[in-house]
């Protein structure tokens, strides 16, 4: 099973409000989920982005790939930055030695 997070639309008609959700690849936009990780409200001023950072690094870190419009969330709210960093940190700690 891969996993994808993306966006999950709540809220009423036309004014909608978003989860930033895991979930598998292939169940519909509002199906089963399998944890949320954050929120979006685009109508505020301004937009409004709240992410849970280490249960969305967990899941990076596991192989979840996000959606373009919820990287963009990411990258707007550091959390990108910061999952970037932590990969390359893993990256040069598994690096063997030199002598």
């Amino acid at each position: 099973m891969s996993v994808k997070i993306r966006l999950s639309r709540v809220g009423k008609p036309k004014h909608p409000h978003y989860r930033i959700v895991a979930t598998d690849t292939r169940s519909a936009r509002d199906a089963k989920i399998l944890e949320i990780l954050g929120t979006y409200m685009p109508r505020q001023e301004p937009s409004a982005v709240t992410v849970d950072t280490p249960r969305l690094l967990r899941w990076l870190h596991d192989g979840a790939l996000p959606s373009d419009r919820v990287r963009k969330l990411l990258e707007a709210c550091g959390a990108w930055a910061e999952f970037e960093a932590s990969k390359k940190a893993a990256k040069a700690s598994a690096a063997p030695a030199r002598s």
